[in-house]
């Protein structure tokens, strides 16, 4: 079982529907004991940084924390991958779940002397680097957003994304990976990436 987030801000049904398309089951909870006795944790994303990070203010922020560091496999999806870090520039001085050290900034307006459309609205192709990776040669995925991680690792960057010049569109740093992208909103190879996600993050002992 899969605990799904509930933030009140998060696309969670969409990614309940893609995971039961996996046949796998997901109990979306904000009960911050249900989190930390997990043996996997998915934080769906969607809405503004501020607002997310009220929602997992105190208790729930705690059980996602001590469950990252007893190594239960975590996926951040869009703004649940951008909370992962310290701050953000979308709500300055609010502080993320500081579980990557990092920032979240705006995307550049204008590139090459030309505007670019914000938010970043539709399919764009994200380049893996290192193992385990998606099977897909550098595969399209469905992107909404208008901010973006700026990790302060270059080991946790482990896919980009060029719009309106390169971001970071995934992370991942041991038990914790990161996407930008929606996978639930990208067909087959939304659910390529998930079931790769479930094959090389197996639950802690017990489920």
């Amino acid at each position: 079982m899969i605990a799904l987030i509930a933030t009140g801000t998060g696309n969670l049904r969409n990614v309940q529907r893609a995971f039961a398309r996996l046949d796998v089951l997901t109990e979306p909870t904000a009960d911050p004991e249900i989190v930390a006795a997990a043996r996997r944790i998915v934080l769906p994303g969607q809405g503004a940084f501020g607002d997310c990070m009220a929602a997992l203010a105190g208790p729930l922020a705690d059980a996602i924390k001590r469950a990252v560091g007893a190594g239960t496999p975590f996926l951040g999806i869009c703004l649940g991958m951008q909370v992962l870090f310290e701050e953000s520039e979308e709500a300055p001085g609010v502080a993320g779940l500081d579980i990557l050290p990092g920032e979240v900034r705006r995307l550049p307006r204008r590139h090459g002397g030309f505007p670019v459309a914000l938010p970043h609205m539709g399919w764009n192709r994200v380049r893996f680097a290192g193992a385990p990776a998606p099977a897909a040669d550098a595969p399209h995925f469905y992107f909404a957003h208008s901010y973006a991680a700026v990790p302060a690792c270059a080991s946790d960057v482990w896919g980009t994304t060029d719009y309106g010049g390169e971001f970071v569109s995934a992370v991942r740093s041991g038990n914790v990976w990161g996407v930008q992208f929606h996978p639930e909103k990208s067909h087959e190879a939304g659910a390529t990436f998930l079931r790769e996600w479930l094959a090389a993050c197996p639950p802690k002992e017990g489920e």
